[in-house]
């Protein structure tokens, strides 16, 4: 009886040990990538976003991929257990039930991160862009070089850390943005100024950036913004998500 009953407490303590590894191996924030834009290859540039992400945080990315300016997004059902959507599709026309599972996550107050076509992201929900993103698409400019520059007074800004100026293409038509925003990086071209990045922090924080060509995902400045806004968005601290031995890119 005595040994069975110290057999117990040694079970019961290495099942409280067991919980504790368990616990702290679990991933500290989930990310749920929906993409549908073949024009930029959002699929491409968010499943290497995804390498990265898991490479080097304690995050795991669920993929939610459809196709451009389709009527079907399979797997929306994980948004009901994700605590960010990143955002990179193009007009798709959703059955109101996929269309109310976006509402009901937007409806949690939780974060949401929008990439390039975002703001067109769904035709029959075109409000999205400036109800959530606070934007105000108009088109573009064209294929013309453009030069990104960190916005006035905004250099202090966590999503701006370690940002420089560098250079991109195809500038989207933003004139009249929602008056909460705050924006973090523009871009010009002769003639024009445009804002490319901006943040919203009210009832959920977002940040979206009319950013996003192939090109840029190979930009490191590009990179390292996308994680910024993923740690602000969510009020997390990356040094405390960063893996054991990754380094810090």
């Amino acid at each position: 009886m005595i040994r069975m009953r110290a057999f117990g407490s040694k079970l019961a303590a290495l099942s409280i040990l067991l919980l504790a590894w368990t616990t702290q191996a679990a991933p500290s924030l989930r990310i749920s990538l929906l993409s549908a834009c073949a024009e930029y290859d959002s699929e491409k540039s968010l499943s290497e976003m995804q390498k990265i992400l898991e490479t080097d945080y304690q995050i795991v990315c669920q993929r939610i991929f459809g196709k451009d300016k389709d009527n079907d997004l399979p797997g929306l059902e994980a948004l009901e257990n994700t605590d960010l959507v990143i955002l990179f599709t193009r007009r798709l026309t959703l059955p109101e039930a996929q269309l109310q599972r976006i509402r009901n996550y937007l409806a949690t107050g939780k974060p949401i991160i929008g990439v390039r076509t975002a703001s067109h992201a769904f035709q029959n929900y075109l409000q999205f862009d400036h109800d959530v993103l606070g934007g105000d698409y108009q088109g573009h400019y064209g294929d013309a070089a453009a030069g990104i520059e960190l916005a006035p007074g905004r250099s202090a800004h966590p999503v701006l850390a370690g940002i420089k100026p560098f250079m991109s293409r195809k500038l989207y038509k933003n004139p009249n943005l929602a008056d909460d925003v705050t924006v973090l990086l523009e871009a010009s071209i002769p003639g024009h100024r445009e804002p490319v990045a901006w943040v919203r922090d009210g009832k959920r924080r977002v940040f979206y950036t009319s950013l996003g060509t192939q090109e840029d995902f190979a930009e490191e400045n590009f990179r390292r913004l996308l994680r910024n806004a993923i740690f602000w968005t969510t009020r997390t601290d990356e040094a405390k998500l960063q893996k054991t031995g990754t380094p810090k890119r």
